[in-house]
């Protein structure tokens, strides 16, 4: 069996201890899992003890795989190991090593020790091509590491938080959950239906049955991201009643219910949408800018006056406007990438809508400031500060995956598919800024579309 060797070092902002238990804590898996890689956790993920075990499903080519890793000489803060039990690998060996550099910061240094199957399937796999598929995954697992790290070190003299998540399973929410976990807060789930306190679930008030407020007592924060996808399908009468119900009914519930609390939470942060503000052509929105026209910008702006009881009792209240939130796992870029893939993407209409858009990772990471800095409040556009026409968003993206983009999608055919939804979300143009998250200091981690969607596809590699 011949053994190969992969190792990447990087420096951290942070000391050994805290970049182990970063490591350590539930949550942490989640976030490394590079995005354009379709895995799924079975079973495991919540700590690196001896002994401890991880199982993932993934795809080799057209075959599912089960891999299951064993952590074994775990010796904090210096050091822990991943072994393989089962999976597509002859040999694999993971060493997280962690070296000191001074009191606030130090290397992370990865080495895994491998060996190719045997056999036909061994010989099917180029050497090659597995080291930079390596190359590909530890570029994003470091590149996501330090950004965290960063973001939790920004506020290292603030107590970690116990914070609420409605939506917790969508892409937002599960992502968030991760974030928040990794960092040392404490999440609860607000779940639909007959919540699990025990199991840190909390009920998210639906229908007309009274919910007790105790279990909601000490919580610090609450983000509610909860609300039927407004892409699902083609917006007929019974749809758009849905989409509004599912907002306006919970969320007023939700903060009637904080309201009555003895202590309520210091800050609710409630979704909303760059749809808020209609059709603007190429003029950039802030915040300061009113409601638009149109089915979007009516949901939203209901949906924002429904946490008034929240601002009433004296929570502060923050309404994140998002814009295209991107992740190759969901939401709006996860249809795109198929035929954009096979060299069929290209403009929507005429191309000349701005789109406002924002990597995943930035998206949690404006939800983190929101929760941490006091002096957010009100409306905030959750968007980067390099919105870019839907023409240059296709050129964007073609040419990361290296293909052409030259199929336009008319405006005529995207209506006979979608109807109003054509109009509102896709060929409506929202030149959205972060004028008050860049006020408030947030540092964005993608700031260009070149730069998201690299990271986010696995397109740096050094």
């Amino acid at each position: 069996m011949r053994l190969q060797t992969y190792e990447r070092r990087t420096p951290l902002p942070v000391p050994t201890e805290e970049a182990f238990a970063w490591h350590a804590r539930g949550g942490a898996l989640g976030r490394l899992i590079p995005p354009w890689r379709e895995v799924r956790l079975i079973a495991g993920g919540q700590g690196i003890e001896d002994g401890s075990r991880v199982e993932l499903q993934f795809r080799v080519g057209p075959m599912p795989v089960r891999w299951i890793a064993e952590h074994r000489g775990c010796r904090p803060p210096r050091e822990f190991r991943d072994v393989q039990i089962r999976g597509p690998m002859a040999h694999w060996e993971h060493i997280h090593r962690f070296d000191s550099i001074g009191p606030a910061s130090c290397y992370l240094d990865d080495r895994v020790e491998y060996a190719l199957p045997s056999g036909r399937l061994g010989r099917m796999i180029d050497a090659v091509w597995v080291h930079g598929q390596l190359d590909r995954m530890f570029a994003y697992r470091h590149a996501t590491t330090v950004a965290d790290l960063a973001d939790h070190a920004q506020f290292a003299d603030r107590l970690r938080l116990r914070v609420a998540v409605s939506g917790s399973s969508g892409l937002i929410g599960s992502t968030l959950v991760s974030f928040l976990t990794a960092g040392g807060h404490r999440v609860d789930r607000l779940a639909r239906g007959r919540a699990r306190i025990e199991a840190g679930e909390l009920p998210l008030p639906t229908g007309s049955h009274e919910i007790d407020p105790a279990p909601f007592e000490g919580l610090d924060a609450v983000v509610h991201l909860a609300g039927e996808n407004v892409a699902a399908g083609r917006w007929t009468p019974e749809r758009k009643s849905r989409i509004l119900d599912s907002r306006l009914e919970p969320t007023r519930r939700l903060c009637e219910l904080l309201a009555q609390l003895n202590r309520p939470p210091r800050v609710l942060v409630c979704a909303s949408a760059v749809g808020f503000y209609g059709r603007r052509a190429d003029e950039p929105v802030s915040e300061d800018n009113s409601a638009g026209e149109g089915f979007l910008a009516d949901v939203c702006r209901q949906w924002e006056a429904a946490t008034s009881p929240a601002s009433e009792r004296g929570i502060r209240v923050v309404s994140a406007r998002f814009g295209m939130v991107l992740s190759p796992r969901g939401g709006a870029l996860a249809p795109m990438l198929r035929p954009f893939r096979l060299g069929l993407g290209g403009p929507m209409g005429d191309g000349r809508q701005y789109w406002s858009w924002i990597s995943i990772d930035d998206a949690v990471g404006a939800l983190h400031h929101a929760l941490m800095v006091d002096e957010l409040r009100g409306p905030m556009n959750v968007v980067s500060p390099g919105s870019v026409t839907n023409r240059e968003f296709a050129r964007t993206l073609a040419r990361v995956l290296r293909r052409p983009a030259f199929c336009r999608m008319p405006a005529g055919v995207l209506r006979r598919l979608l109807g109003q939804m054509a109009d509102e979300m896709i060929l409506a143009g929202v030149r959205a800024v972060p004028d008050r998250l860049e006020t408030a200091g947030y540092r964005f981690r993608h700031a260009t579309l070149d730069e998201a969607f690299r990271h986010l596809l696995g397109g740096v590699t050094a």
